[in-house]
């Protein structure tokens, strides 16, 4: 697959990184493969988690297709970009395709990644995962290696305000690989990669530097001495936004009748 974009876009965030005094914690990398397909399953919180989760196949040289929602491919601006670095356009209501591209995409030999939580994590925990991740890596016959990002939040994640403020510490925590296979309980497989994710996540955040995460801080879970909502609470908050979404939709065709 020719790159022309994804190149000089890495430098570019490279150099933004140093910009914004930024110091990374990156552990597990060598968990990566230097070649063959690899399915990359990453948590997420933050809008900015498919810039900064690159970076963990960056040691291993590795450029990453990250599965990504449709209406990121729909923006003028954004959606000529992501085709360019070759990502994967992802139809919630319609799956089959952009499973198909992720499954020719591993088959060739490439690094895909995936955010089995489908959504941002208010709580910043792990949420319930879907089986996507699973059943793609067992199809495809590759490893399915976790990923946690934690830092990532802090600069640009929901009903926060941005702050792009110097010197944000980033952690990246690279996982050991599983390997599903299509004869595997994909169920039980999903649970083992929460497991897993789970325990990666408070690995990482009682790694993560003190005196940038003091107790309290809202972008720390709260059964880990922060204030961000539990999962429960959560959940009532994203349905919420759902149901908002849903009346913008409707209020909108209606205004073209």
């Amino acid at each position: 697959m020719r790159d022309v974009t994804y190149p000089p876009i890495i430098l570019t965030a490279k150099a933004g990184f140093r910009l914004l005094g930024q110091r990374f914690q990156m552990t597990g990398t060598e968990n990566v493969p230097r070649s063959g397909g690899v399915l990359l399953a990453y948590n997420h919180i933050s809008y900015v988690d498919f810039i900064y989760g690159g970076l963990a196949a960056n040691p291993s040289k590795r450029l990453v297709r990250f599965m990504a929602k449709r209406e990121l491919f729909d923006h003028k601006a954004v959606g000529p970009l992501m085709r360019s670095l070759h990502h994967i356009e992802v139809d919630r209501a319609s799956g089959e395709k952009s499973l198909a591209t992720a499954l020719a995409h591993l088959l060739a030999g490439e690094a895909v990644g995936i955010f089995p939580e489908a959504t941002i994590s208010r709580a910043m925990e792990i949420k319930d995962l879907k089986s996507g991740a699973v059943r793609i890596a067992a199809e495809a016959g590759v490893p399915l290696v976790p990923v946690i990002l934690w830092g990532t939040q802090r600069m640009m994640t929901k009903d926060h305000p941005r702050d792009f403020s110097r010197g944000t510490t980033i952690a990246i925590n690279v996982g050991e690989p599983m390997h599903p296979t299509p004869e595997d309980n994909a169920v039980a497989q999903t649970a083992e990669l929460h497991r897993r994710m789970s325990a990666m996540l408070d690995e990482t955040v009682a790694a993560y530097p003190v005196d940038e995460q003091p107790p309290g801080s809202w972008w720390v879970p709260q059964r880990l001495g922060g204030t961000a909502p539990t999962l429960e609470e959560a959940a009532v908050l994203d349905a919420a936004e759902k149901r908002e979404r849903a009346r913008r939709r409707a209020a909108k065709r209606a205004a073209k009748k």
